[in-house]
């Protein structure tokens, strides 16, 4: 046991077995140890009697410090120094590599010899050698690496790139690979007094550090490495194959060497950005969009392949973002200007997808696209509205349209809610710039589509497109014009039993229910109430002239309207055979003795009926107009009549006349013959019965031209909307004025707006409020005048 123990190693201690020999005890084992010559005490086996007791190794410290010989710093060194210039000049090490790491010690003056290896380093540090070793380490690093830059500088200018890069990353992988072998040998220096001492680069550091300090720092050596590392990316860049792992090894030297930024980073962007602007304004004017678009995204992904193979990851993001902004940010209104359109005709998808992913990734690219897609939604739908020419095919043009722009913004938009939005305000605004019309003829497609005849569809398409047709309806501002046509079209269908399906009335009419409210239908809703009134009605009658002492050989059917619910119709009177006059008398005795106080008006415009005819080959049934039944019955009486004639017997008014004989003389089911022949009706025409008339039908409908809508009766509903708004308008007004009394003229305009449910112009607002100003609803204040009082 040594008292000197600040100079000698710690003891330590091997347990070989679990058990621990107490120290109490030692005293009681001194006979059985045994001391060599180099202080290592060994425990005899025969410690203990039973097997398995545990052994201990006890390694003691010297009890003095060895000395090391004169010449051993020096010596070491030398061995030291040379392997370390064999590896830096890849030359076989004089010295066995055994002998390099374990050079023995020897203490003469005490004649004690180490018996155990020691590393030539740690005998080295542990001798306070460190600061000396560690210097001297470091200058013959830079001087070897001081003379590597010759061949760079003296490097042929006339030799190529890659030979140039090749050599440089040569050099650059030696230098790696001599510094890990170097410090593999000064480890223990390393670990010991380097990492004790924060100031000092380690030795993997010291050797980057030399390298750049003077390889890679040097001038015109830096330059020509980047410069071929920038060529051989622009070669690669114009579709050129080069040697990526080359690339990835010198950028990685540059980024290992902290120099990555400053010297390569900073210049390949500004390339990187004056190669894209150029071909960008180049291909803007070479390629269509769609072409474009693909380039973009191809020079997109290869960019990010260049991250992944060999440029450093802090670059990905700046040249993403330059690739970006010069082939797309630069160009966003002209892509736009120049290909939209075109795309979207073309329903394009999968560009229109490209489109929008590009677009999203640059800023202000979606509010720009955003503005063009609600532009061009505007002026395509703007056509489809605005052009006459196109009423006919208006509707069905409208929903392909929608139709159309839902698939792009659910497949090609990402389902992005602004897309959406905007789609909706853009068909709200062209849908509206033709007032009424859009509405008209809504009305009339439906008409077409719950007719009777229309086979189209089945129940389910027909249920699919009337909630297309509801999408659509939502746009319209002026709702109460489509009521009023599809009223029209509904009293038509259920008075003439030209209803396709009841089920599907109904669920139009529940559909217009839940988009404007029970007010909006409580019309229409009454229509179908009469409809099933009269089917009780009718039954109670049939039972009512059955007892009668003379029943009457025509059976009549009577559906009794609700004068409030129905369109107005212009009374029209015609002359009727006595027969259907006598059944008049008989129902409207019937009826007002049921229901007294009432008063029935008959209106002839929307009867029909069925005759059963004679003709050569036989007998046939007749389905007509009630005009058409009055013009047929008269050729019971003699076989020609002029048309001044049928006018004077049938009190037909003029134009209807020269429609009901059109139809009976001119269409496919002539069962009339006009002399002189020809497809209009003139005032010298002649016509007789046509006995020679033959159809394959027992039962012939002959197309009723009445039903088909004249000018004059579109007008007379458009004229019909515009006064029951007046009312509204007028109504509205009171309303306001009542409850606050005062009301100045701006705040009263506004308020009708609020309340009213259809466009109105201001103009017409004032019209509405002189005109109860007039009437003394209500009167100016006399001091100023845009202030309205209410009038109790």
């Amino acid at each position: 046991d040594s008292t000197n123990t600040s100079q000698q190693r710690p003891s330590c201690s091997l347990p070989i077995m679990a058990e621990d020999i107490r120290q109490d005890k030692k005293a009681n084992f001194s006979a059985l140890t045994e001391h060599n010559n180099n202080g290592v005490t060994r425990t005899s086996g025969l410690a203990s009697n039973k097997t398995g007791a545990s052994k201990k190794l006890v390694i003691k410290n010297f009890k003095d410090r060895p000395k090391l010989a004169e010449t051993y710093t020096e010596d070491t060194w030398l061995k030291l120094r040379d392997a370390v210039g064999a590896i830096q000049n890849s030359t076989s090490i004089k010295y066995n590599l055994e002998e390099l790491y374990q050079v023995r010690m020897e203490n003469k003056q005490e004649c004690l010899t180490l018996s155990y290896c020691s590393p030539a380093v740690e005998n080295l540090c542990s001798y306070k050698v460190s600061p000396t070793l560690y210097k001297q380490l470091r200058q013959l690093c830079e001087e070897h690496v001081q003379a590597q830059i010759h061949q760079f500088r003296e490097y042929p200018s006339r030799a190529s790139v890659l030979s140039f890069l090749k050599r440089m990353n040569r050099c650059w992988q030696d230098h790696c690979r001599q510094t890990i072998m170097i410090r593999s040998i000064f480890l223990f220096l390393d670990r010991t007094y380097v990492l004790q001492n924060s100031l000092l680069p380690s030795i993997w550091d010291t050797g980057l550090e030399l390298f750049r300090t003077h390889i890679v720092s040097d001038g015109a050596v830096q330059k020509r490495t980047v410069d071929g590392i920038l060529e051989q990316i622009e070669r690669e860049r114009n579709g050129e194959t080069v040697d990526r792992s080359l690339l990835r090894s010198l950028l990685g030297m540059l980024s290992d060497l902290q120099v990555y930024k400053e010297s390569f980073e900073e210049r390949f962007l500004t390339d990187t950005n004056r190669l894209y602007a150029a071909e960008g304004q180049r291909l803007m004017q070479e390629r269509d969009v769609p072409e474009y678009l693909h380039h973009v995204a191809r020079r997109l992904e290869e960019e990010n392949d260049r991250v992944i193979s060999y440029l450093d990851q802090s670059t990905q993001k700046p040249l993403i973002s330059n690739v970006e902004k010069q082939l797309l940010g630069e160009h966003m209104a002209a892509i736009l200007q120049k290909g939209l359109s075109i795309l979207l005709d073309g329903n394009r998808v999968t560009e229109l997808a490209l489109l929008y992913q590009l677009f999203s990734k640059v800023k202000g690219g979606l509010p720009t696209l955003l503005q063009h897609w609600r532009d061009y939604i505007k002026s395509f739908g703007g056509e489809i509205v605005g052009t006459p020419e196109k009423d006919k095919d208006m509707v069905q043009d409208l929903l392909d349209f929608k139709d159309k722009m839902d698939n792009v913004t659910q497949g090609c938009f990402n389902r992005n809610e602004s897309f959406i939005n905007a789609m909706k305000e853009a068909f709200e605004a062209f849908i509206n710039k033709r007032p009424n019309k859009p509405a008209e003829l809504i009305a009339k497609y439906v008409d077409s589509k719950l007719r009777a005849g229309n086979k189209e569809a089945t129940e389910e398409e027909l249920e699919r497109i009337l909630d297309k047709i509801m999408i659509i309806f939502r746009f319209i501002h002026g709702k109460d014009v489509f009521e009023a046509f599809y009223k029209k079209d509904l009293a038509k269908r259920l008075l003439v039993g030209k209803s396709a399906s009841v089920d599907a009335e109904k669920s139009m009419l529940s559909k217009l229910k839940h988009e404007c409210g029970a007010a909006f239908t409580s019309k229409l809703e009454g229509m179908f109430k009469d409809m099933e009134l009269s089917k009780d009605v009718m039954i109670q009658f049939k039972q009512y002239t059955q007892n009668q002492s003379e029943p009457s050989q025509i059976e009549l059917t009577v559906n009794i309207l609700t004068m409030g619910y129905w369109p107005t119709y212009t009374p029209m009177e015609v002359h009727l055979p006595p027969e259907m006059v006598k059944l008049q008398e008989v129902f409207k005795l019937f009826y007002l003795g049921k229901h007294s106080g009432r008063k029935l008006q008959w209106q002839p415009t929307l009867g029909h009926a069925v005759l059963r005819t004679e003709f050569k080959e036989g007998k046939k049934e007749l389905q007509v107009s009630l005009f058409q039944t009055l013009v047929l019955l008269m050729f019971n009486e003699a076989e020609e009549f002029s048309v001044e004639e049928i006018k004077s017997a049938t009190g037909i008014e003029e134009g209807e006349l020269r429609r009901t004989l059109q139809s009976l003389a001119c269409g496919k089911a002539r069962v009339l013959n006009k002399n002189p022949r020809g497809k209009d009706v003139e005032d010298g025409d002649r016509f007789n019965f046509n006995n020679e008339f033959r159809h394959k039908l027992f039962r012939i409908k002959i197309n009723q031209i009445q039903m088909k809508e004249t000018v004059e009766e579109q007008v007379s509903t458009t004229e019909r909307v515009f006064q029951d708004r007046q009312y509204q308008i007028d109504a509205a007004v009171v309303r306001i004025m009542k409850m606050r009394k005062t009301l100045s003229h701006n705040l009263l305009v506004s308020e009708l707006y609020n309340q009213l449910k259809f466009p109105v112009k201001p103009g017409d607002l004032k019209k509405r409020i002189e005109s109860l100003i007039d009437r003394d609803y209500m009167e100016r204040d006399k001091e100023s005048p845009n202030q309205y009082h209410y009038v109790a």
